[in-house]
């Protein structure tokens, strides 16, 4: 196997490794209710979601780390940009899951943290708005330039990226502005070129590598 096919090979598991936080839509159900500090729901749910996550930011620095060498022969300002951004993203993501592991804590104090709790959990949904939304958004349009540019995959998965970007921004406006809430049904489809693209791309990492 040559640098190039295992290069490519481990950054495509990466990408598809960052779907690890997926069940995190369900396992945060409990803890969004309002009533959750003072409720007998189960803290599991938040500690493994809270895992996932995780994982999940380490597995998007990988991703950057791996393709670095690749990408800054194409553009090393862009690569620099696309590894500086994956790293925000994971820290914002470990703020997050802080955020929430905090809630749990103050479960001790009953009801009188109650107002407290659902900042953090504010907290934490708007902190996903950037690190697992609008930085996502830039990642797609510094990486599907580059791959753009560089033809070392086919050139559809890039232009899904760079579109998606643009509907995942559009979506992330709409939510700062109050047009729609951050778990609407149309937050998710506006989500849906980039995780398509994300996805895509690991599959052709995996199973093609690197064009030559």
């Amino acid at each position: 196997m040559t640098a190039s096919r295992k290069t490519s090979l481990t950054a495509g598991i990466l990408y598809l490794l960052t779907f690890i936080s997926i069940p995190t839509l369900s396992l945060y159900h409990e803890i969004h209710q309002p009533a959750f500090i003072s409720s007998s729901a189960p803290t599991s749910d938040v500690v493994i979601g809270g895992m996932l996550e995780l994982l999940m930011a380490l597995f998007c620095i990988g991703t950057a780390i791996v393709l670095y060498p690749v990408l800054k022969k194409q553009n090393e300002s862009l690569a620099l940009g696309f590894v500086a951004a994956r790293v925000l993203e994971a820290a914002l993501i470990f703020a997050g899951v802080a955020a929430l592991l905090t809630v749990l804590q103050l479960r001790i104090l009953g009801a009188e943290a109650l107002v407290m709790s659902r900042g953090l959990v504010m907290l934490y949904d708007r902190l996903f708005l950037i690190s697992q939304s609008f930085i996502p958004a830039v990642n797609g349009l510094l990486l599907g330039t580059l791959l753009y540019q560089s033809r070392l995959v086919p050139r559809i998965l890039p232009i899904i990226g760079i579109i998606g970007a643009f509907t995942l921004t559009a979506g992330d406006v709409a939510v700062l502005f109050g047009l729609m809430d951050q778990r609407a049904p149309l937050a998710g489809v506006s989500a849906i070129p980039i995780a398509l693209w994300e996805f895509s791309l690991g599959v052709y990492l995996v199973v093609k590598g690197f064009k030559h």
